[in-house]
């Protein structure tokens, strides 16, 4: 066994299962969750309890449909940062609200990019400014921003199937 894996019960892996999909919007969705595994509410609060203490669960969060709410421009934007400074400007540009992933990766043959933030405005002009504001505060100056035109698979990972 790898040295940093643990053992993962049955009961652990159709929890694990079950989160990556919706969790019922009835009043106690645990105790829904629970029926589904065979666990009272109360076990497997403590079992995802359990998960996040060994490190098994990193976060847990709730998918937003931003389409639905206001939020109808999103855009991934492309930078070039030097590489002694992909730390600092990761960290910078990943403090902004609008900001819901920031990856950095290698860059390959005509494509120059080595780091990504995807955000989030009411319209495109408004993810420019919101761009020129993050290069400003980054002191950066080379970005694209990469608009998305139509959603075609938005899905949590399903682990244990």
């Amino acid at each position: 066994m790898k040295k940093d894996a643990q053992e993962i019960s049955a009961v652990e892996r159709r929890i694990i299962y079950e989160l990556g999909g919706d969790l019922s919007d009835g009043a106690r969705p645990f105790a829904d969750l629970g029926k589904k595994v065979g666990l009272s509410e109360a076990e497997t609060v403590a079992a995802i309890q359990g998960l996040n203490a060994r490190g098994l669960l990193r976060r847990f969060g709730a998918t937003l449909r931003h389409q639905r709410t206001g939020f109808k421009a999103n855009a991934m934007v492309a930078w070039k940062v030097p590489d002694d400074q992909i730390e600092t400007a990761g960290r910078t540009l990943a403090e902004f609200p609008e900001v819901t992933h920031c990856y950095q990766r290698k860059t390959v043959p005509g494509w120059d990019r080595n780091l990504y933030t995807m955000i989030h405005a009411a319209s495109d002009e408004d993810c420019y400014a919101l761009a020129e504001k993050m290069a400003q505060k980054a002191g950066l100056n080379d970005y694209e921003l990469l608009f998305s035109h139509e959603e075609l698979k938005k899905t949590s990972m399903r682990y244990f199937r």
